[in-house]
């Protein structure tokens, strides 16, 4: 039996990890372990916890990780200390992270100084700001790699990572965009109460690294969505550095007859109202990753996907007034098919799964070798 310890502190990273967590629950030989901790337990981002519990894993532990002191770097230190202490209640024999937040850099630190196998999901890419930093190094801390495509994977071998710790399967997100499972647009607006005919959807993240920055950017991003004129539903920024000045920046949009302001959206749900907006408008990488594959039109801001794969026509303007409220005026004429997968089949959770019952993953060696080119 292997126990199997997966780690999120997002809604976003959830969405990656839910469909293979679900499929190791179904298999003989597997114990799943989730540990929830970030986003999911702060009220003012909705409580997204209740979620995870919807789903019915068997194994779930919620911890606080959150600090009157926003810094990265303390939380950080508060994960470290709450996931250590868990791992050594069940002793997993793999700690599962995504991506390039805080709380995955403090699951494979844990992993890979407690001799866990440490697993990373959608490794080898690369963005804007600090996250591409933390990305880069929870590669290095990590024995095993699922990546989303190819480019991913030569990254991580220009790493040094050896070939046979890769796996290339895809994007986890794109098995359910496709699926046959999302609810229709009708559920999903009344589900919200959502009333517009057509709308919009408006996400905006802090970016660490331009934080003293970020209460103008967000002042000019509402007050080009308030002379504009289309509807928009509108989802919170994550909790980086900066986010509470977008919150109050937000405020400005409450009881207007054009927004809808969410903490958090279900994955599935976001999907559905993604696949009927007009566009999409912000920084998430929900405006490159997701909305050229239902082929929305999307306006990006400012840097933080500026270093992200696009295989799309995007229209990229700088955090200013003038630029967002020009782009919006040419908007409507701007038409964009839909792209491609490049990041995968729709078939991520069978290849994961694949991986992890093939014995060869599990003999991987856990100290780690440097690879030269």
């Amino acid at each position: 039996m292997k126990k199997i310890l997966f780690l999120t502190g997002t809604r976003a990273d959830f969405s990656k990890i839910k469909s293979l967590i679900q499929i190791l629950e179904k298999q003989q030989g597997f114990e799943v372990f989730v540990f929830v901790t970030g986003m999911h337990l702060q009220k003012e981002y909705g409580y997204t916890l209740i979620e995870i519990e919807r789903c019915h894993f068997e194994n779930v532990h919620a911890f606080e990780n959150h600090t009157h002191e926003t810094t990265m770097d303390l939380t950080l230190a508060k994960t470290i200390e709450g996931l250590s202490a868990y791992s050594k209640t069940i002793n997993p024999d793999m700690i599962i992270v995504h991506g390039d937040r805080v709380e995955t850099l403090a699951g494979a630190i844990v992993g890979s100084l407690n001799n866990i196998l440490v697993a990373h999901i959608e490794g080898g890419e690369i963005s804007g700001t600090v996250d591409e930093l933390i990305r880069h190094s929870v590669s290095k801390l990590s024995h095993i790699h699922f990546v989303s495509n190819e480019n991913a994977a030569n990254r991580l071998k220009q790493m040094g990572e050896i070939n046979s710790s890769i796996h290339a399967i895809g994007s986890p997100d794109i098995d359910i965009m496709f699926s046959n499972t999302l609810p229709n647009l009708d559920v999903a607006k009344t589900y919200y109460q959502i009333t517009f005919d057509s709308y919009a959807i408006a996400m905006f993240h802090p970016v660490t690294t331009e934080a003293k920055e970020m209460e103008r950017y967000a002042n000019d991003f509402v007050q080009a969505l308030l002379n504009d004129t289309h509807n928009y539903v509108v989802v919170f920024p994550n909790n980086d550095l900066g986010t509470n000045t977008i919150l109050e920046a937000y405020k400005k949009l409450v009881n207007h007859s054009r927004f809808r302001i969410f903490p958090s959206l279900r994955f599935e749900y976001f999907l559905t109202l993604l696949k009927n907006a007009q566009f999409i408008i912000g920084n998430s990488s929900a405006g490159i990753r997701e909305a050229p594959y239902y082929g929305i039109p999307i306006i990006n801001i400012g840097t933080r996907q500026q270093n992200r794969a696009v295989h799309a026509e995007i229209i990229n303007v700088d955090y200013n007034l003038n630029s967002i409220s020009e782009a919006l005026k040419i908007i409507y004429n701007h038409q964009v098919e839909k792209t491609k997968s490049d990041f995968g089949q729709g078939n991520s959770t069978v290849l994961f799964l694949e991986a992890l019952q093939n014995k060869d993953t599990w003999a991987i060696n856990h100290q780690k070798q440097f690879r030269d080119i």
